[in-house]
């Protein structure tokens, strides 16, 4: 059987209330009692139970993170973002991948409400808004990124994506590209919406316009980017350059026109949306979008954490500037 914290405080020859102050760091105890005391936990392998702790009120110092895609770059930084800065905050930090699948999602975020988390940073969809209320009325905290739901009272971290959106249109457009596609994963999220309307601003100022036949949706892999944008390499009047909403679907991109047999940047101009590892990795080098992934997941644990300190009582909406990075996979364009 495991050891309880009886067995603890009478090996170690005090009583269980000093058991207690030394597990919690509470109380008065002398320097040489608190290391006894780890000393014998340590003997016995002691563990003293989280849930037990959080059925009295106690904090777990645990926290839930629900991410749609670890096979994502993106998704693999911000879980090591989250990571890292809930250890320096001595939180651990349980993570979830969803799959892109709503109730697996449901099922990881019941799982860790069971599990009483002190809090949860959420980087998918949610899109059982109702499921998230409930939770926010259990005394959860809750915080956001990649993503916000404006009618929920939530900490929310994330990128301005009209603003990357426009970025990327407008460079495009500087290198004398006029027939401009876009990938996106779908329009059912926020942030994919907002890329596509900041890209569409930047031609609309110029004078253009994005047909609406070159946006094609690619799907959440590298794979599906490939089938959609090759899909748009059949066109009689192909496009020159194209704008992926992330880095996934430009690699796809890129691969589409290398099977077609173009040259690359010169038959095609490829930008990105993340700046992941990946970006550096691809043959040409990927001109990209970055987001200063770091930042977000640092911003989300510090939010949350102050949350379940009770340091902090508004929610707060925090916005981080997108970057251009360019490399060597977009070209100016000279019309044949």
């Amino acid at each position: 059987m495991k050891p309880t914290i009886y067995d603890v405080a009478q090996a170690a020859g005090v009583s269980i209330a000093t058991v207690s102050k030394v597990i919690n760091a509470t109380g008065r105890i002398s320097d040489k009692t608190r290391k006894h005391v780890h000393s014998v936990m340590e003997q016995l392998k002691y563990q003293p139970s989280m849930v037990a702790a959080a059925l009295t009120g106690k904090s777990t110092y645990t926290i839930g993170l629900t991410l749609p895609d670890l096979a994502n770059p993106f998704f693999a930084e911000i879980a090591r973002s989250v990571e890292d800065r809930g250890h320096e905050h001595g939180f651990n930090v349980f993570i979830c991948n969803t799959d892109n699948d709503p109730d697996k999602e449901v099922k990881y975020l019941s799982l860790l409400s069971q599990k009483r988390v002190d809090g949860i940073i959420s980087a998918t969809r949610i899109q059982n808004d109702q499921f998230l209320k409930k939770l926010i009325q259990q005394n959860i905290p809750i915080a956001l990124i990649t993503g916000e739901m404006p009618t929920l009272a939530v900490d929310t971290v994330m990128v301005d994506d009209y603003l990357g959106g426009f970025q990327a249109g407008n460079h495009l457009l500087e290198l004398g590209h006029k027939r401009i596609a876009i990938l996106v994963e779908d329009m059912d999220n926020m942030s994919n919406r907002e890329r596509i309307r900041g890209c569409k601003q930047a031609l609309s100022i110029a004078g253009l316009h994005v047909e609406e036949r070159l946006i094609a949706t690619g799907g959440f892999s590298v794979e599906t980017g490939q089938q959609a944008m090759a899909q748009l390499l059949q066109l009689e009047d192909k496009p020159s350059a194209v704008f992926a909403c992330n880095d996934l679907l430009a690699i796809g991109a890129i691969r589409a026109a290398r099977v077609a047999g173009m040259q690359l940047p010169n038959e095609l101009s490829v930008v990105g949306f993340d700046n992941t590892i990946l970006a550096t990795l691809i043959d040409p080098p990927l001109t990209t979008i970055a987001q200063p992934i770091q930042e977000i997941g640092r911003r989300a644990v510090d939010l949350l954490v102050e949350e379940i300190k009770g340091e902090k009582v508004l929610k707060q909406r925090v916005v981080l500037l997108p970057e251009l990075v360019l490399r060597n996979s977009s070209t100016s364009y000279n019309e044949q």
